[in-house]
């Protein structure tokens, strides 16, 4: 008994259905993926730089506002208030002129806030609320170092 194999059975020759699926399912993978990118947003900034200026410059002076672990808060080592007053009336007060006056000279107001790392955080908050009243809002915090 012979088997006879038909040599044209091995060779279908090129298939052009599987490849048309494959371009359609990757065709879907990237338009599913599309709406998936976010758009980058531009960011307007100006970089830092040198301008030539024909006058001197005055930087503007620091206000520093300690908050020790007590409570105490005092603003240039002069403290305002009781470390159990929340509000801050003096030290509220005694800012906004200070801001009133640099906003007449045209300065910005800049200040730190150093606080002992034992002080409550919401010590911080009174006093970020008392330079929100003020309007203040140039701020930068740190913390004073131990000994």
């Amino acid at each position: 008994m012979r088997l006879e194999t038909n040599l044209n059975e091995g060779n279908l020759g090129f298939q052009i259905a599987p490849m048309i699926d494959v371009v359609f399912v990757i065709m879907l993978f990237f338009m599913v993926m599309a709406g998936a990118v976010k758009v980058e947003n531009e960011l307007n900034t100006t970089l830092p730089g040198t301008a030539a200026t024909d006058s001197q410059t005055d930087m503007p002076d620091e206000q520093i506002i300690n908050i020790a672990e007590d409570g105490t808060v005092s603003l240039n080592d002069e403290p305002y208030d009781s470390p159990s007053s929340k509000n801050l009336p003096a030290l509220a007060a005694t800012l906004m002129r200070l801001k009133q006056a640099s906003d007449a000279s045209k300065t910005p107001t800049v200040v730190t806030i150093v606080s002992d790392p034992h002080a409550k955080y919401s010590r911080t908050i009174d006093v970020l609320d008392v330079l929100a009243v003020a309007k203040i809002d140039n701020v930068t915090f740190t913390v004073s170092e131990e000994e």
